[in-house]
């Protein structure tokens, strides 16, 4: 199951990006927000974030009008690496060598045709396993104890 979540700034993206995935057949939980309103990022990205760093959910994916604030957010939280992406080639890099759990979107920078691939990207590209990686996450890991 995928963590979703947005602030009024990535909304529409948001609602793209659950029409995408309705439509590949994967299962999600939308923490919110729920409508264009005026809101704060970091009410919904925390929750998707611990739904991902609980292990809830497989992955998220999190929008906010930049990415960067919902993007700190989630890694606020344990076990969580979430990556802030505009294009394909960094979305599966950041698989491939950070194993990021998280992908954080820009709604005001990202169309909806370019998110849907980077979300393509981010569920079907597996991590590496490399040695040299998988010593880096270990790293990333003890920061957090």
């Amino acid at each position: 199951m995928i963590a979703l979540a947005s602030d009024h700034g990535g909304f529409d993206l948001k609602e793209s990006i659950k029409k995408h995935l309705e439509e590949r057949g994967i299962e999600y939980k939308d923490f919110g927000t729920y409508d264009k309103n005026s809101c704060d990022y970091p009410d919904f990205g925390v929750q998707a974030a611990r739904a991902v760093g609980s292990g809830e959910c497989e992955k998220g994916i999190v929008v906010c009008t930049t990415g960067i604030g919902i993007s700190i957010v989630a890694n606020k939280v344990k076990g969580v690496r979430c990556a802030l992406c505009s294009e394909t080639t960094s979305v599966r890099l950041t698989r491939e060598h950070n194993d990021a759990n998280m992908l954080a979107l820009g709604g005001g920078f990202t169309g909806e045709l370019l998110a849907n691939e980077m979300v393509d990207v981010f569920l079907d590209t597996a991590f590496s396993g490399l040695e040299k990686h998988a010593r880096r996450i270990s790293k990333i890991s003890q920061i957090e104890e």
